[in-house]
């Protein structure tokens, strides 16, 4: 027999954190465990070297897929794939020491792998299994605490005026707390908003000329007025640093382009824009709301009523527009939208002739019974996860999750075929409703809306059950009308 045929097959899982700094590399990890598995006799084929990718958490397993992948593999076929499995430290494998009891449990007892550290030796045997319960204790310990000393070690570098919060548009970190330095390409655009806004351009109208000029935010996206607004309030660009509580005057580069407007731009953000300082609450204010469509990007027509008194007709726009996405207006006035839904509907009525798209409505009852069904699958797939972690912990013997699992196969059999037989029940309920059904209904609505003292909610509510949406292309001055029952 030759020496290759005398190895045993093994199998490695590497992983690297961010939190370690004196962590080996993956290849690193990798080479030393090649090696230690030969000295060993065992050979480690490249499809069995399960690599997370870099700075994957070890506190849950099922964020790492490698490692799920390995279990897999693992349990895959009987006897095991590989007889060993080679970490770098017992803490690669997990910091949660529950899921390492766990899993190591599945490796070991189910699938008969050893489990080796090879920067952590410990002996075989009771003695060896309770040095490694003690640094997996340790291991979970210190992740835990990690955290809290990261936030604590970063409040005393903001208390010594250490720069650690994301660099705000225009600027580069530099690292070790020293402050941050301009980024001369994206300071011109940071340039540009103050001045444009100085001189009287709006918000939206800076964030759709910067989109037009391609530019995009410190995250890589388009600008909205929302992005501009917050550039314009954020003091950092006058000196003033503030993170989590805590402000102090940066030593960072600030510039005049920026700072000698900074004051008449905020006095002009609390006297135009002060409802962008809270959340914006949308409502429905006119029974079209919600129906006009943008035919630039689909997004819906706002409505915006003018009670300035100043005789101007209010009107409705594509909020996207307004945010800045996109540079086609897609406006037009309530009351030109409202006269073309009534001459739209007039003529439909005049021709006794629609065009409409049947949309099945939902059955209360059946949504109730695919409910009560749905929560039974879900029970069930709880109660197959149970019955094989009870095996897998040696609770249940092999013939009782046997058992076990035949019965629910059983119960998960019986409730697919009740699920089938409900939608064959309902099968031919919904039927489409003829032409002249369609056309009755459109009448009573056109009554309804054409009733001055109906309100807006009762209107909103009959417009909706014959128009599914309005599409409006402002440039061919076009409106299509979707009609549906």
């Amino acid at each position: 027999m030759t020496e290759k045929d005398t190895l045993e097959i093994g199998a490695a899982y590497v992983r690297v954190s961010t939190d370690d700094q004196t962590e080996l590399s993956p290849d690193a990890q990798v080479r030393l465990i090649l090696e230690a598995a030969k000295t060993d006799g065992y050979v480690i084929p490249k499809d069995f070297i399960f690599i997370e990718s870099r700075g994957i958490s070890g506190r849950k397993a099922d964020n790492r897929p490698e490692f799920q992948r390995m279990i897999a593999t693992a349990k895959s076929q009987s006897p095991a794939p590989f007889k060993r499995l080679y970490l770098w430290k017992f803490s690669r494998f997990a910091r949660n020491q529950d899921e390492s009891t766990f899993y190591k449990s599945i490796l070991r007892k189910k699938c008969g792998i050893e489990i080796k550290s090879i920067s952590e030796p410990i002996a075989d045997g009771m003695f060896g299994r309770l040095i490694e319960t003690i640094i997996e204790w340790f291991d979970e310990y210190y992740s835990f605490n990690l955290s809290g000393e990261v936030k604590r070690g970063m409040q005393e570098k903001a208390l010594r005026q250490g720069y650690q919060m994301v660099p705000s548009l225009g600027y580069t970190a530099v690292g070790e707390g020293k402050p941050f330095v301009i980024d001369e390409e994206k300071y011109k655009i940071v340039e540009y908003i103050f001045q444009a806004y100085h001189d009287g351009l709006d918000m939206t109208g800076i964030s759709r000329e910067c989109n037009r000029r391609g530019w995009l935010t410190r995250r890589g996206h388009p600008f909205e007025r929302r992005t501009i607004f917050r550039i314009l309030s954020n003091k950092f660009y006058t000196g003033l640093v503030v993170w989590n509580g805590y402000e102090f005057q940066g030593t960072h580069e600030t510039r005049p382009s920026v700072t000698a407007v900074w004051d008449e731009c905020q006095e002009r953000i609390s006297r135009e824009y002060r409802p962008l300082q809270r959340r914006e609450v949308s409502s429905c204010k006119h029974w079209l709301s919600g129906l006009l469509r943008c035919s630039i990007c689909g997004a819906s027509l706002s409505y915006h009523k003018n009670n300035s008194g100043d005789g101007r007709s209010s009107v409705f726009q594509c909020w996207k527009y307004m945010k800045g996405y996109h540079k086609g207006s897609s406006s037009m006035t309530e009351q030109y939208a409202v006269s073309a839904v009534m001459e739209s509907l007039q003529a439909v009525i005049a021709a006794g002739v629609v065009e409409f798209e049947h949309v099945e409505k939902p059955d209360n009852q059946k949504q109730a019974e695919e409910q009560i069904l749905s929560e039974a699958l879900s029970r069930l797939e709880i109660k197959e996860k149970r019955i094989r972690e009870a095996y897998e912990n040696e609770i249940d013997t092999l013939e009782e999750y046997k058992e076990n699992k035949l019965r629910l196969a059983k119960e998960r059999e019986d409730l697919i075929r009740e699920y089938q037989e409900l939608q064959e029940r309902y099968q031919d309920k919904d039927t489409a409703p003829s032409e002249k059904d369609v056309l009755n209904r459109i009448r009573t609505v056109y009554d309804l809306i054409s009733d001055p003292n109906v309100g807006h909610e009762v209107k909103g509510v009959a417009i909706r059950s014959v128009l599914k949406e309005i599409v409006w292309d402002r440039q061919n001055k076009k409106m299509t009308f979707c009609y549906y029952a």
